[in-house]
């Protein structure tokens, strides 16, 4: 069995996030493996694990950005793929979602696609589905459990999270899948695993290997600009007795107009 786990790299969810000459900025804050990625590495190695196969991760990103795939390969990742090249610049989820699925197919495709349900920069959370409709394959979104998986037959039973509780549904593989973290707890990388990682070399594509002269975005930020600051200002109401606190409370709130 073949599986890929689609990853992306992203600022650390402690970073504080801010706007500088009309670019979104993290500072200097450390770039990890989006934490639901996570699941759908730690589904992929589970599913290889009982079936037999490997785990490639993929991603998107600059020649630099490292840290995604290198966390992938010390969970077990038997390789990583990176898409690279000068032309990606800012996409929105729909040209990410053509670059993913190029890059699928250029990898000879797959049984199982694992993606997290959202990354934490963007919280879109649909490119998992847009990849699954440009390869012509089913998408299961929101998975908190593998109930079985058949290669025989090439099918899949899972069971999803829904507002009013829980869906077992059937798919075909191959098959798009996307996870909450019920699923199951990522492990932790091993040491042999993380010496791995450090030695792992990472195989880069380019749009035009993958047939893409330039991915087309549907969505641009005309404008981005820090939130407005608001000034809170704190005042204890205070008197003699409740009764006249409240009163006191009660003129305060009418002399602001707030009710």
């Amino acid at each position: 069995m073949k599986a890929i786990a689609c990853v992306k790299q992203v600022p650390d969810s402690a970073a504080t996030v801010s706007v500088q000459n009309g670019r979104v900025t993290w500072g200097d804050a450390p770039l990890v493996l989006n934490p639901w990625d996570e699941y759908a590495v730690e589904i992929a190695l589970q599913q290889t694990e009982a079936h037999g196969g490997d785990v490639t991760a993929l991603t998107l990103g600059k020649e630099d950005e490292k840290e995604a795939l290198k966390t992938a390969i010390a969970m077990g990742c038997k390789e990583a793929v990176r898409v690279s090249d000068p032309a990606l610049g800012a996409t929105d989820s729909q040209a990410t979602a053509q670059i993913l699925a190029a890059a699928i197919r250029k990898l000879g495709g797959a049984d199982l696609i694992t993606f997290g349900m959202q990354a934490i920069d963007n919280n879109s959370g649909v490119t998992a589905v847009q990849t699954a409709r440009l390869l012509g394959i089913p998408v299961l979104t929101l998975v908190s459990k593998v109930v079985s998986l058949d290669l025989t037959t090439n099918t899949i039973v899972v069971e999803r999270a829904i507002e009013d509780g829980k869906q077992v549904v059937q798919a075909s593989l191959p098959v798009v899948l996307t996870f909450v973290k019920e699923v199951a707890e990522p492990r932790y990388p091993s040491f042999i695993g993380i010496r791995k990682a450090a030695k792992a070399e990472v195989k880069n594509l380019s749009l035009a290997e993958l047939g893409i002269s330039q991915p087309q975005s549907f969505v641009r930020w005309a404008e981005i600009t820090n939130p407005p600051q608001k000034q809170i200002v704190t005042e204890i109401i205070s008197g003699g007795s409740p009764e006249e606190i409240a009163e006191n409370l009660a003129d305060k709130i009418m002399a602001e107009k707030v009710l």
